[in-house]
């Protein structure tokens, strides 16, 4: 996990071209985490050294000091997403970052953003913070924390449940839930009324930790990949006022439980063989019986590759792979699913992002991290 902080972005002019078999990578410093695109370029969430081997790079000071109460970097904190503002190139150059903050009873995600210059793109200058996840709590693990904006540019943010469980299910609190904001930190109109007393600016709920998002091109609906537990990872299509049942049901089995051979049906959380509905939203696919850890995601719409064309795809941490998915049908159903670069890529895989030219561009999440382009 990021313990210090530069964000980088970097222009997709990499020395060389790399095939499906990803026969090359350009290395960067150690475990960056997270691509955004920035005009024609593309930029990454790195760590405290410019990215190598002759790309392009602009390397932004975004060190602790500048975050609004600090950087807890203990277990999976750390520096977690950043986003460009959609009206980056019209005026409007907001650099929208997401970080474990410290403060009164814990830790919790929190988003601040900046201006940045690419005349001087040293570091981010007016920060402001526009959201902190409440309540803050003890641990370091489950933060979530994807930002995705929406074609209304308004700001979804991912926050997962940190390691708490039942929050997920209390309106009150900010845990194991998907936010929706204006990028001003504002609440906008059309957020879900769920219940009285609930937190502001909820969009979705029972969440466990959403570490992948993603906007579909077509609909403009939000994608969201979390963790399961002991399997029973997820995607889900987070709509307004959803409920995906987390910790009250999982495809997935707790942490220890043994089932018979590949069939974990029997220890599936909530009985049932983990059947969701009709309490709460079923999700689109699942992995079992143990856990690939999703992380990034893209939806595919690039020349390049024209089989690809639809095709969304996703990072997977313990699986080490890049993920393909097929979609069909007017109620999105995943129909197809495929491994690719598994044996070239053989480490946690972090994000992926597509470039202007439609390649792919994959990031590995390591203390020797690399980006691996994918093209023909």
């Amino acid at each position: 996990m990021v313990t210090t902080g530069w964000y980088a972005f970097i222009l997709p002019t990499l020395p060389a071209i790399v095939r499906a078999d990803a026969d090359y990578v350009t290395p960067i410093s150690s475990q960056p985490y997270q691509f955004a695109r920035l005009g024609s370029t593309i930029s990454v969430l790195d760590a405290a050294h410019p990215i190598a081997d002759g790309v392009t790079s602009y390397r932004v000071n975004a060190l602790a000091h500048e975050l609004a109460g600090g950087v807890d970097a203990g277990g999976q904190g750390g520096l977690l997403d950043v986003a460009i503002d959609p009206d980056f190139a019209n005026g409007s150059p907001w650099v929208y970052l997401s970080y474990s903050q410290p403060g009164a009873g814990g830790v919790g995600t929190a988003v601040m953003r900046g201006q940045l210059s690419l005349a001087n793109p040293t570091s981010l200058t007016g920060p402001v913070q526009i959201f902190q996840q409440m309540p803050k709590v003890g641990g370091n693990g489950h933060y979530g924390s994807r930002l995705a904006f929406a074609s209304d540019k308004t700001l979804f943010v991912t926050l997962g449940e940190r390691q708490q469980g039942s929050p997920a299910q209390d309106i009150a609190s900010h845990l194991g839930k998907v936010v929706r904001i204006n990028r001003d930190g504002s609440t906008p109109a059309g957020n879900p009324q769920i219940g009285a007393g609930q937190a502001s600016n909820l969009w979705s709920m029972g969440h466990r930790n959403p570490q992948g998002a993603a906007l579909h091109p077509a609909t403009g609906e939000l994608w969201v990949a979390e963790h399961g537990p002991q399997g029973g990872d997820e995607i889900n299509i987070a709509r307004a006022g959803n409920n995906f049942g987390w910790p009250n049901v999982s495809y997935g089995c707790n942490y220890g439980d043994t089932y018979p051979g590949t069939d974990n049906s029997s220890c599936r959380i909530g009985g049932n063989a983990g059947v969701h509905a009709p309490a709460y939203v079923e999700p689109l696919t699942w992995w079992v019986p143990v856990s690939i850890a999703p992380a990034g995601m893209t939806f595919y719409t690039g020349a390049m590759f024209p089989e690809w064309q639809g095709s969304l795809f996703m990072t997977s941490l313990a699986g080490q792979a890049l993920w393909r998915m097929t979609i069909s049908g007017a109620n999105n159903a995943i129909t197809a699913r495929e491994k690719i670069l598994e044996s070239s890529i053989a480490e946690r895989v972090r994000d992926v992002a597509q470039g202007p030219d439609g390649a792919l561009y994959v990031i590995t999440d390591s203390s020797s991290g690399r980006i691996i382009r994918v093209a023909r």
